[in-house]
């Protein structure tokens, strides 16, 4: 055992990690037999992911007090960017600094397994908070599309992975080993793995556009590749999980569909606004919010699906 992980859990790790050394290895061996300009986003990618699975592991393996913080400074950074990112008036800023002050009493209710309270403290209590704020200002200039932003936000980023976070105080069965660590493992190895590999199927046989004014390079058979391939790793990682086969393939899939339109989401915000990427924090990635893309929309379904299957 290390860090108090399950066998399962140390299994996954291990087999993360292997395929992180194989493309270390392959890129670096790529780059002295044949140079390639391409290939510096490449390396820069895979030392990116290093550094983010190791943060995953540690944040993990100290316990779930210190994973829930980490999401929540995760939350915070996001949300930075986003607001950052997007043309917001002076009267807005004070409305986003309650969506800051927000996160800690979000992830405290988490930490503290207060879930009618986390349940209602974004998507309602937030919601009328930002409004009065805003209305108590006496500037009704843009106010609809002001909170219309500010509000969905808040639910993208922080509510969004405040339901990450939720799944590591959930009771499961006593006879599951892995416990919240696998599921949150299963969760973020398959939203992500899932862009991969709709980017991998789209290179090799995409020909047909889905939506080329949001995203040019997403094609069916990208979309498709994915969804099969995502839902086939659900099922093999379902050692991670309290899941019967039916419900791992279910998950896959979910997770694979979802964390499609997340992407297709964050796209099109990014094409509104006329930005390639919403920060520049993470070498070859972007900024945060370009790596929660797809698990802004998957992680929700998940949680419940979680919750509705297996919670006593």
């Amino acid at each position: 055992m290390t860090f108090g992980f399950s066998t399962d859990v140390e299994n996954m790790f291990k087999i993360i990690y292997s395929i992180l050394v194989f493309f270390t290895v392959f890129f670096y061996g790529w780059k002295l037999l044949k140079p390639n300009p391409k290939l510096k986003e490449l390396i820069d990618r895979t030392l990116s992911w290093w550094v983010m699975i190791s943060i995953i592991f540690f944040s993990l393996g100290f316990g779930a007090d210190v994973a829930i913080w980490m999401l929540a400074l995760l939350a915070f950074i996001a949300l930075r960017e986003f607001f950052s990112s997007i043309p917001l008036s002076f009267s807005d800023r004070r409305a986003i600094f309650w969506c800051y002050l927000a996160i800690p009493v979000q992830f405290y209710a988490i930490s503290i397994n207060y879930y009618r309270f986390f349940i209602i403290w974004i998507p309602i209590l937030m919601f009328m908070i930002l409004a009065m704020r805003r209305i108590a200002i006496a500037d009704t200039d843009n106010i609809m599309r002001s909170l219309g932003i500010i509000n969905f936000s808040n639910i993208l980023v922080t509510f969004s992975l405040g339901h990450v976070a939720y799944l590591l105080v959930l009771e499961y069965p006593s006879d599951f080993q892995a416990g919240g660590v696998g599921l949150v493992i299963y969760l973020l190895f398959l939203t992500q793995f899932n862009d991969v590999l709709q980017f991998i199927w789209g290179k090799l046989l995409g020909k047909r556009k889905i939506i080329p004014k949001v995203s040019p390079n997403k094609t069916w058979e990208g979309f498709i590749g994915g969804l099969l391939s995502t839902t086939a790793l659900a099922y093999v990682f379902k050692f991670l999980t309290p899941f019967t086969t039916s419900q791992a393939l279910t998950a896959g899939f979910l997770i694979a569909f979802l964390g499609f339109f997340g992407d297709l989401n964050i796209s099109a915000i990014k094409r509104d606004i006329g930005v390639k990427d919403m920060g520049s924090s993470i070498p070859g990635h972007g900024g945060v919010m370009d790596r929660l893309d797809s698990l802004s929309f998957s992680a929700f379904i998940f949680f419940h699906i979680v919750h509705l299957w297996v919670t006593p």
